[in-house]
């Protein structure tokens, strides 16, 4: 391989294989950033690559790699973000020990390298500057044992933390609330036991919005991918991008869910699901007015779901199922659209969602006389029919009306399961996009006729990241270039298909009517498979957010055009 000026090399997500190890990187010396991630590479970690000291970045995640990694990587002292996920590496221990050495690594990313061993959970063995600048630590899936390693305690910068998917026991550590730009936690699928620390409700990045703005909203080397349960990759270019969560779930943890919690009001996910929490669920829940998704399921609690969990406007999963509730199913707000599977496994629970009646749930009189019940039978079954044929009858109207508007997918709605690759398009291979039409609104699109999925594919270089123009909390903006030379942003959607599918539906329904000279116009969408597409107009000078808070002198900009046309404004309206 001569190509010594060579300073990024980006192959990843195709289908190369072959030894690595037997590849010679040693004349690149000028290459700071090396993917390769998700290929079908075998062989041991190259040594070759440990002469190319300008190295920043390197991703080898998702291949066959096998073997050690050894002391000479610590040649490498740039290196910043390392990710080996997904592979057959050993002695993932002895790794972390030898890493601690690369001092200026912020991103480490281990997950998935299956050979069981013990967790590194001796304090003593961390150097008094080792993992310093540390910020993401993922060792997920790697079938380590023993406990949530001390040594963490010390590691001040650390923003997120994996370790999920292992045979970690003992309690929840209480010093986790002394990593004060901690804001994602995933602990889940372990054997952890005891209660849930209080010290966890006082991270300070969950409760303070002066600690959230704080935190280091540089772009990472390379983006990070998380792939939460049934959704597709999402992929984050900023760290300060990932949603703050706390995951608990599938663990052994008990006790009553803590008051306390309420604190943590700038927390998006929370999830304790399949554990032994035991009690109420707490009122103080409805403070987390930022939640998407509470996953309660899989315990022990009991009496009532509190009705103020109506305000949480932006939670879009939610579950409590199998548990020992009782009482009505609050209505209204986000309760109407979750689906039955939210509540099952509640014997006492009641309402429309579970088609139950809560006439005869626990706290009603049960003592009318026998000669009544038969009456009672009779009024119960014609409401309960009533009530059928007047849901049938609303989501048949539903289905009519949204059919008209044309958002509900037609043919190309079939069940595919897609990649989980990252710079993937998302699309299955296999499909026909060709035969996959871009919906187009007519008042929108002077110039467009007709758009296929191939053409936007091709616009948008395979949803290159080369091509993102911004990011929001239900996916990445792309820019496309059409054949001819006209642009589009287009909104990919991703993360979990019940939220996703919520998004997309909401901006379709909202902005195909809205029209507003401030308001970036719906051009179309598109559905296929589980893919969901919006297209905007594309805005050359970018987004609001890019000019107050990423743009050099950007907001003292936008303040002497607003002050401009203010003044224009009032002098307009004035009679000299």
């Amino acid at each position: 391989m001569n190509c010594s000026k060579l300073v990024k090399l980006n192959l990843r997500v195709n289908f190369l294989a072959g030894n690595l190890s037997d590849f010679d990187f040693s004349t690149l010396r000028k290459l700071s950033t090396l993917d390769l991630g998700n290929n079908n590479f075998t062989g041991t970690f190259p040594t070759s690559l440990y002469s190319c000291t300008s190295l920043v970045a390197i991703r080898l995640a998702s291949n066959q790699i096998e073997g050690q990694i050894l002391p000479d990587i610590l040649a490498l002292r740039s290196l910043s973000f390392l990710s080996i996920s997904a592979n057959n590496l050993t002695n993932i221990t002895g790794a972390i020990r030898i890493l601690m050495g690369c001092k200026n690594l912020t991103t480490l990313i281990l997950s998935n390298n299956t050979m069981s061993e013990g967790v590194l959970d001796d304090g003593n063995t961390l150097d008094s500057t080792g993992f310093q600048n540390l910020q993401v630590l993922a060792l997920g899936r790697c079938k380590l044992s023993g406990q949530v390693p001390s040594w963490l305690a010390n590691i001040s910068s650390l923003q997120v933390i994996d370790l999920s998917y292992n045979q970690i026991r003992g309690s929840i550590p209480g010093w986790l609330d002394n990593l004060l730009n901690l804001f994602y936690l995933d602990l889940s699928n372990n054997l952890l036991s005891g209660e849930f620390p209080l010290e966890l409700t006082g991270l300070q990045t969950l409760a303070s919005q002066q600690v959230i703005k704080k935190l280091d909203k540089s772009y990472l080397e390379l983006p990070v991918f998380v792939m939460p349960t049934n959704a597709t990759n999402l992929q984050y270019n900023q760290l300060s991008s990932l949603p703050p969560a706390i995951y608990l779930g599938s663990n052994n943890l008990s006790g009553s869910i803590p008051v306390q919690i309420g604190q943590l009001k700038f927390l998006h996910v929370l999830d304790l699901s399949d554990n032994k929490f035991s009690g109420n669920i707490p009122d103080e829940l409805s403070n987390l007015t930022n939640l998407e998704k509470l996953d309660l399921s899989g315990n022990r609690l009991s009496g009532e779901i509190p009705t103020s969990l109506k305000g949480l406007h932006f939670l879009s999963s939610f579950s409590v199922a199998n548990n020992d509730l009782q009482g009505p199913i609050p209505s209204g707000g986000q309760f109407d659209t979750f689906p039955n599977s939210s509540f099952i496994g509640n014997q006492w629970l009641c309402g429309q969602v579970l088609q139950r009646s809560c006439f005869g749930s626990p706290g009603t009189n049960h003592s009318s006389a026998p000669r009544k019940s038969t009456n009672i039978e009779l009024v119960i079954g014609l409401v309960i029919g009533i009530c059928f044929g007047t849901g049938l009858f609303i989501a048949l109207l539903a289905l009519w009306i949204l059919s008209k508007r044309r958002i509900i997918p037609g043919a190309d709605t079939e069940n595919t399961e897609l990649d989980t690759i990252s710079i993937d398009s998302g699309f299955p291979p296999e499909g026909d996009k060709d035969a996959s039409l871009v919906v187009l609104f007519p008042s929108n699109t002077n110039e467009i006729k007709d758009l296929t999925i191939s053409e936007l594919l091709k616009a948008t270089d395979n949803f290159n990241q080369a091509n993102i123009v911004g990011c929001g909390g239900f996916g990445l903006v792309y820019k496309a270039t059409l054949g001819d030379g006209s642009k589009l942003a287009v909104k990919k959607l991703s993360g979990d298909l019940g939220m996703m599918e919520r998004e997309f539906r909401a901006e379709v329904e909202a902005l195909s009517t809205a029209q507003h000279e401030n308001l970036v116009s719906l051009q179309g969408y598109c559905v296929h498979g589980g893919c969901r597409l919006l297209l905007y107009s594309f805005m050359d000078n970018g987004s609001l957010d890019y000019w107050l808070h990423e743009k050099t002198d950007g907001a003292s900009q936008l303040w002497r055009y607003a002050s401009q046309r203010c003044q224009e404004n009032w002098l307009a309206g004035c009679s000299i």
